[in-house]
């Protein structure tokens, strides 16, 4: 079992900037994948970022390329997403996943492809 916990969410107005955390405990951090998800209101989750098990590869989605930034330390069995350039449409719950190591990368964007999910921390971006 992996049990994730994100924080770092929180209101912010349009183009301020957040860091979300999402701490790791129980199995082997470097054995996962890691990626973040976000649900709106009456919306699908969908993919935000994803970054390889030694955080050499990451993966964004077309809406947050350029403004979102995830990375992760090993050490400290943590992922990060760095969220610049806010805008009110990325207001959602924000969710880390894991993914086993061995796991195809190519369904790295996909929910099903993650073992393991956290509880989700809001993020709202309003003027």
């Amino acid at each position: 079992q992996v049990q994730l916990a994100e924080s770092g969410g929180g209101l912010a107005k349009p183009g301020d900037s957040l860091r979300l955390s999402c701490a790791a405990s129980g199995r082997t951090f470097s054995n996962y994948n890691m990626g973040w998800f976000r649900q709106a209101p009456g919306k699908e989750r969908e993919f935000v970022a994803v970054v390889s098990w030694g955080g050499l590869t990451t993966s964004y989605a077309d809406s947050v390329k350029g403004r979102f930034t995830i990375s992760r330390d090993n050490a400290k069995n943590t992922v990060y997403l760095q969220m610049n350039s806010l805008k009110p449409e990325d207001t959602a719950v924000y969710y880390c996943a894991a993914m086993e190591r061995g796991s195809s990368w190519i369904n790295s964007s996909l929910r099903g492809a993650y073992n393991y999910w956290g509880q989700g921390t809001q993020v709202t971006v309003s003027s």
